[in-house]
């Protein structure tokens, strides 16, 4: 007789219900939890071990991250202004640490100024928009260009909807330049920049120019697109031909054919990171590039063509002086300047008569043309004071105070840095601060102490 279902028979367990559920199977659903569980477990230690790999190995964008709150320091008083003046001072003193050689350069400069008025430039990446960031550096580069380079003349020229506008025709008056883009209402950005026809706006407004001076295109670009009606290409060749530089201040990123614009054309190319590095992409264009080398029909190798060219040094008139036309504004004006040739009066110098054709200039400005040619050697820095036997305590050009002890730089010495504040000019050994060092090299380009 066979035992009642579910009933322990010796030391088993019969079951002979109809279910097909059975012990066996639960035990097995409960084995593959676990097991289930188990697996969860180790694909989360997987995990944090991959995140701990990720964190020892990091992107290569993070690689060339610079972690500049990492550098900085704090001074006795828990303070972090000395920092801030180092950083200050370290991005003066870098653009100083180029080669002092004298070069061959064009001191008679042409610059056609490109603005792009495109929809890009509406984007805020950098604040408060492209835009407005680039008039803004637009006008102290016109202001900063003038003052270093006062015989040449800019124009800008703006590209958008896919065509060139003249903006501001070429005019030696730094006035007359930055009036053209004072109004913002005229250059709102709309449309898709041209390349092409901004260039070849420019290329025909420096057609009629001499050989002696420079011919420069300077873009400020900020769309990854340009609409070209034809050939870019065949521009670029017109560029070659004509001796035409051209240099880009990219904000979105690099294209190729910019690149390909700059480089054979000699000029410049650099993609701005950030406001700040905008500003000095474009400030770099400030003193006149190397002259290139040309091959003279006759002569054995590339030579350098030197031609002379006539200027003129105009007289002065007096506020008291009898009112006369101006043949430039065509206005009855006291003051003004006349033409050494056929003695029209012109309002401001330097300019090309609008008579004779004569370029007139002033003496002060052909000196600080000059400066380009010749300049300040740089300051070495001066690390410990060991080796000087007699240091001065003051700087030989403003009398301030040297520091006592130096200050902790990191970094410093690769970047031309003194940790003492001390910069010494190679020919008279006299000791300069960082404020004397950089307004000597960038204001007055001669050194007070040995007048070279």
């Amino acid at each position: 007789m066979a035992p009642p279902a579910g009933r322990r028979v010796g030391d088993d367990f019969v079951d002979d219900s109809d279910s097909d559920v059975s012990i066996t199977g639960l035990d097995d659903e409960t084995s593959r939890a676990k097991a289930k569980g188990k697996g969860k477990a180790i694909d989360r230690n997987k995990k944090d071990k991959g995140k701990a790999k990720a964190k020892e190995q990091p992107y290569a964008w993070e690689a060339s991250y610079s972690r500049s709150w990492d550098t900085v320091q704090e001074d006795e008083r828990g303070r972090l202004e000395g920092a801030v003046q180092d950083w200050i001072a370290r991005g003066r003193r870098r653009r100083l640490l180029a080669p002092a050689a004298a070069i061959r350069r064009t001191i008679i400069r042409h610059l056609v100024l490109v603005l792009d008025l495109s929809s890009a430039m509406l984007d805020r990446d950098m604040r408060p928009t492209r835009f407005d960031l680039m008039l803004q550096y637009a006008r102290e580069f016109i202001t900063e260009w003038f003052d270093q380079n006062p015989l040449g003349q800019i124009g800008v020229v703006g590209m958008r909807g896919g065509l060139g506008e003249r903006i501001g025709e070429m005019s030696g008056n730094p006035q007359d330049v930055l009036k053209a883009i004072s109004e913002r209402h005229k250059l709102e950005p709309t449309g898709e920049p041209s390349l092409q026809n901004a260039i070849e706006m420019a290329r025909a407004s420096m057609s009629h120019l001499p050989t002696h001076s420079s011919r420069e295109i300077t873009i400020i670009f900020g769309s990854l697109t340009t609409c070209d009606p034809g050939n870019i290409h065949d521009t670029l060749d017109e560029c070659l031909k004509d001796r035409i530089r051209i240099s880009i201040v990219a904000l979105a990123a690099e294209m190729k054919i910019c690149r390909d614009l700059c480089a054979k054309t000699g000029g410049v190319f650099g993609v701005a990171l950030n406001e700040g590095h905008f500003k000095d992409l474009l400030f770099e264009l400030i003193p006149p590039p190397a002259q290139r080398a040309v091959a003279r029909p006759g002569a054995q190798g590339a030579n350098l063509a030197a031609d002379l060219m006539i200027m003129g040094f105009p007289m002065r008139l007096p506020d008291t002086s009898p009112p006369s036309l101006c043949v430039c504004h065509s206005q009855m004006k006291s003051e003004g300047f006349l033409c050494p040739r056929c003695l029209a009066k012109v309002c401001d110098v330097p300019t090309d008569c609008d008579i004779c054709g004569l370029m007139i200039v002033s003496s002060p400005h052909l000196a600080r043309s000059y400066h380009h040619l010749f300049p300040v050697k740089p300051y070495a820095a001066v690390m410990s004071l060991e080796e000087t036997p007699d240091p001065s305590k003051r700087c030989h050009g403003c009398s301030v105070a040297f520091r006592d002890t130096p200050a902790t730089m990191l970094g410093a010495a690769g970047e031309g840095m003194s940790p003492l504040g001390r910069y010494r000019c190679p020919e008279c050994q006299n000791d300069f601060c960082t404020e004397c060092d950089v307004f000597v090299h960038d204001v007055v380009h001669c050194c007070p102490g040995c007048g070279k």
